[in-house]
């Protein structure tokens, strides 16, 4: 072996092993999870996000009571405020499956700070051993604001468990950090308009 090939060989064992510990902490964190919504290590163990500005006109006729896009896609939340000039995006976690996921057009019709939580009969069937009750605070998977949308059991909320977010790992609601869904909630009001594609 020459020395060029043994640099090289060396050099490919030095990357390999560079990008093996990178991948490390990422993959540990996967381990469980502290929510009540499903175990993330089971879903994408992606965590991405498409932080795109998009426009409102496409998807509303106007921005009365302001909008909200939700774009299942590449994870994201869009938040136009009802004076065209107040524009958010956030990256949130998504639906785990398709069969989970509902797309369609919605609204917010109430807002609660330090929402309680209860899974929906699905949820308790799927997964027995829930409880059936969490109240607000720092276990509820509901995190910390809830935006409850004319949909049943569907809702835009927050997560203390930041390893949801940018993954495919809820039940079927838009989680979001919660210091993002705290400053959405701040911003929405009952009536907003909600898209989800």
């Amino acid at each position: 072996m020459t020395k060029t090939s043994t640099f090289q060989l060396n050099r490919r064992a030095f990357l390999a092993g560079s990008a093996a510990l990178v991948g490390a902490p990422a993959l540990a964190q996967t381990a469980g999870t502290t929510e009540l919504e499903g175990d993330i290590s089971s879903a994408v163990r992606r965590n991405i996000s498409s932080f795109r500005a998009l426009d409102w006109r496409p998807y509303f006729s106007s921005l009365s009571n302001g909008a909200i896009l939700v774009d299942i896609t590449s994870r994201a939340l869009h938040y136009w405020g009802e004076d065209g000039q107040s524009y958010k995006l956030y990256p949130t976690s998504v639906p785990l499956t398709e069969d989970l996921t509902k797309r369609g057009r919605t609204s917010v019709v109430r807002k609660v700070e330090g929402p309680e939580w209860r899974p929906t009969p699905s949820m308790k069937k799927r997964n027995p051993e829930w409880p059936d009750y969490v109240g607000p605070g720092p276990d509820n998977p509901l995190g910390t604001h809830a935006l409850y949308l004319s949909w049943t059991y569907y809702r835009i909320h927050g997560t203390h468990d930041t390893r949801k977010i940018g993954r495919r790992s809820s039940n079927g609601c838009i989680g979001l950090y919660n210091q993002h869904i705290a400053e959405l909630f701040a911003r929405a009001k009952v009536g907003t308009q909600v898209l989800l594609i």
